[in-house]
């Protein structure tokens, strides 16, 4: 039996499918009861839990042998920092006498130690959590996700997009669906594969590219707009994040540009920008 948390979101959803077709049992956590009649079949059956209860989630943990973990993003309007530490001290502790074999974790690029810089931190002090557990781990670092730039589609229609990054900065990226595809296939393998993976797209882009691509699907110029850096928490408080959000959210913008060496060999997925951005339009 495979555990999957969060398995009614875009990266969870697709674990479940490739290990359902493979014939494998899947217990999928969801955290409604909504969701779960959703995703009921003959090979998935759907588990509403409360990922801050460590108990309820430990006994689930137990019905398996491997387990996919994801950490939900924190409300951004609220400390999402303090939220998501929250969920991963949480299912982090459920591991304990749980019997699992093996865990698959999901992270992002630029995971790294220290407080208040949004995903980087909260991702990287799960990936500790994790790792301390004793259970054999492999972690997946993914790229900035695709779907980030679906609240830009409005901008775009209107010859505008408007982010932190410069044009000309290269910034790896992803869909959600090879995320899943890459942490299924580190699900079914061997105990000994565990350790780091870095996960992105085919190509590597920049918001130039981004663009060039909205502008080609909308037959129209689209321009990236930047924002300056002293701007940054002001205009993430202008779509309603906290005060402490926003400088999280603005420090980790800063880490990414400033950001470490990208890897040379990161697990490349399928689907390209192109075809993300053709199907966010459609």
């Amino acid at each position: 039996m495979f555990i999957v948390l969060g398995a009614s979101g875009n990266i969870g959803s697709q674990v479940t499918k490739i290990l359902s077709q493979a014939g494998e049992p899947v217990l999928a956590v969801v955290h409604s009861a909504d969701k779960a009649d959703a995703i009921r079949t003959e090979t998935v059956e759907p588990v509403v839990a409360d990922l801050r209860d460590s108990d309820a989630l430990r006994r689930i943990f137990r019905r398996g042998q491997r387990a996919f973990l994801l950490n939900p993003p924190g409300d951004p309007t609220g400390d999402s920092n303090a939220s998501e530490l929250e969920t991963a001290h949480s299912i982090a502790d459920a591991l304990a006498d749980s019997g699992l074999e093996k865990i698959v974790l999901a992270s992002t690029y630029g995971a790294q130690p220290g407080d208040g810089i949004g995903d980087l931190s909260t991702l990287y002090a799960f990936e500790q959590l994790a790792e301390a557990s004793g259970i054999p781990l492999a972690i997946n670092r993914g790229a900035y996700y695709f779907t980030n730039l679906d609240m830009l589609a409005d901008a775009a229609r209107d010859g505008m997009l408007p982010t932190a990054f410069p044009a000309d900065f290269i910034l790896p990226m992803v869909a959600p669906e090879d995320l899943g595809v890459a942490a299924a296939e580190r699900l079914l393998s061997g105990v000994d594969d565990v350790g780091i993976r870095y996960v992105e797209g085919p190509e590597r882009y920049s918001f130039g590219d981004v663009a060039a691509c909205f502008s080609r699907h909308l037959g129209r110029d689209v321009r990236v707009q930047t924002t300056p850096r002293d701007q940054w928490e002001e205009s993430f408080k202008a779509v309603a994040f906290s005060a402490v959000s926003a400088r999280a959210f603005a420090h980790m913008t800063e880490a990414t540009l400033d950001g470490p060496d990208l890897p040379d060999d990161p697990i490349r997925g399928r689907v390209t920008l192109d075809d993300y951005i053709a199907g966010l339009l459609r």
